[in-house]
């Protein structure tokens, strides 16, 4: 695969994280909301993504996009063009409804997958867009971005290894495509399929890696965490933003705060603007000495169901000019997720200020460990024993499709994958380490394009067939590349 055609996911490690790495508000100074005047307030979020495949005339890689465009007369490709339209939609909506006077917000959060294959298409059009939504400053605070895994990878079953070379490899891609300005600004995290890593070490990984990347916060649903004592997030805890902790089998503790998607995985909920309906019925909540406007979070597919794509922007214009343009005095208002964290940080709140709150099914786990020493030992001890006695206890995580396992029956894919992950750390880490700019030649990024690409959750989301002959496809390919670079290296 000649270099041209590789995507910009590796190469600037050293200059991202120094680059991410601030404590500076990035909508504070921008925002005209003021949360004393406010009773509650509402964050959307729309999550955009297109899996690359090997389906192109010659096998080559492709945006599932394009794929859709070529097969129009297979199942739903005849939707490619409205999808499409959808990933660019928001460059047209905020700017009227600013224009007519209101304050609109909105959350994106588009995979790297996704971003690549538009440019691999040429679709100037939906690259303008994007480039407006990150960089023109008349929509700078209503737009925030999300940063997520390159390649839709779904967390637990991520070899553990890979979470942060996932992170980094969008945000390479993000700062390629919009620039550093527009990557600083991104500080919250949105997790393919909301899936949350359960088991100690993945979930320390995970946010270990976020706070390295710069990130401040990141999206959970809610039945994926649970408070320390094993009991669900109450009613009003739901609204207001939680302090995610994280300790490993060594006893390592690493956190960082979390805000709740609440109801699952219904696309309705956004495309009807629920959280929007849901808000008006909300008060301010006591935290500590401060007391502050309860937030309702939703994430749902932007361009994917009948609801989404047809039913969303007039429910989204509507809302907003319903609520019109005030700034003070709305009792509930649209807002940004790093926007609302700002402005209580401003006002005087505190981290430790907010409830704990673990992934789920933990307590469980540090129950039966009691007073025993933590190590990997006990902890692989005391998962085997909850098993025995639950067969329904599992540290895969959780996410808003928990009527979905993404390990059991994809033996086929997971093993690859592990296989393959476990030969790129053999081959790069050591070499990687003595010579980071390693990380910038073909032979490195290709491997680490087929690695990332094996990770993604489509190829066992979307069942045994076509999608898992792609995956052994990219298998096959990501060990070439592998086998390739050690003979380089040598």
């Amino acid at each position: 695969m000649p270099n041209n055609s590789l995507p910009p996911i590796a190469g600037c490690e050293a200059e991202i994280i120094g680059m991410v790495q601030h404590a500076n508000p990035v909508y504070l100074a921008k925002s005209n909301l003021n949360l004393e005047q406010l009773n509650s307030a509402f964050a959307c979020a729309l999550h955009m993504h297109q899996p690359t495949i090997p389906a192109g005339a010659n096998q080559e890689l492709i945006s599932h996009l394009q794929y859709m465009f070529e097969h129009s007369e297979e199942g739903d490709n005849h939707n490619a063009e409205p999808f499409a339209h959808c990933y660019k939609r928001l460059a047209e909506i905020i700017p009227q409804l600013i224009q007519e006077g209101c304050n609109p917000r909105i959350m994106l959060d588009y995979s790297g997958n996704l971003l690549w294959g538009v440019e691999q298409m040429g679709r100037h059009d939906i690259l303008e867009a994007l480039k407006f939504l990150s960089c023109d400053p008349s929509v700078q605070p209503h737009v925030e971005w999300l940063g997520s895994f390159w390649s839709h990878a779904v967390a637990p079953s991520t070899p553990i290894p890979d979470l942060k070379l996932q992170i980094l490899a969008w945000q390479h891609q993000f700062v390629a495509m919009f620039g550093p300005e527009a990557l600083q600004r991104v500080k919250g995290f949105s997790p393919p399929e909301m899936h949350l890593p359960n088991h100690p070490d993945c979930l320390y990984e995970l946010v270990k890696a976020l706070k390295d990347c710069g990130y401040r916060w990141l999206l959970v649903q809610e039945d994926s965490v649970e408070n320390l004592d094993g009991s669900r997030l109450n009613q009003e805890q739901k609204f207001i933003p939680n302090q995610l902790v994280a300790r490993n089998s060594r006893g390592e503790t690493a956190s960082i705060l979390a805000l709740i998607k609440t109801q699952g995985s219904d696309t309705k909920l956004v495309g009807q603007m629920q959280p929007y309906y849901e808000a008006l019925g909300l008060g301010r909540q006591q935290l500590n000495k401060t007391t502050v406007p309860s937030l309702v979070s939703q994430i749902a597919d932007g361009e994917n169901g009948g609801v989404m794509m047809n039913e969303f922007p007039a429910a989204f214009v509507q809302a907003h000019q319903r609520i019109g343009s005030q700034t003070d005095g709305l009792g509930t208002a649209p807002i940004n997720g790093t926007e609302y964290l700002e402005l209580l940080e401003a006002a005087g709140v505190e981290t430790t200020d907010y409830p704990e709150i673990q992934a789920i099914q933990q307590h469980k786990l540090w129950q039966n460990i009691g007073r025993n020493p933590i190590n990997p030992e006990s902890i692989n001890a005391s998962i085997g024993k909850l098993k025995e006695d639950d067969p329904s206890f599992s540290m895969e995580g959780a996410s808003w499709t928990n009527n979905l396992s993404w390990v059991d029956g994809y033996e086929n894919v997971l093993e690859p994958i592990n296989q393959l992950s476990a030969s790129f750390h053999k081959v790069f880490d050591h070499v990687v380490a003595k010579d980071p700019s390693t990380t910038k030649s073909p032979h490195y990024q290709e491997a680490l394009l087929y690695l990332l690409l094996s990770e993604t959750s489509c190829f066992r989301y979307w069942g045994q067939g076509t999608w898992t002959n792609y995956a052994k496809e990219i298998h096959r390919r990501g060990e070439a590349a592998i086998e390739s670079a050690q003979q380089a290296i040598r």
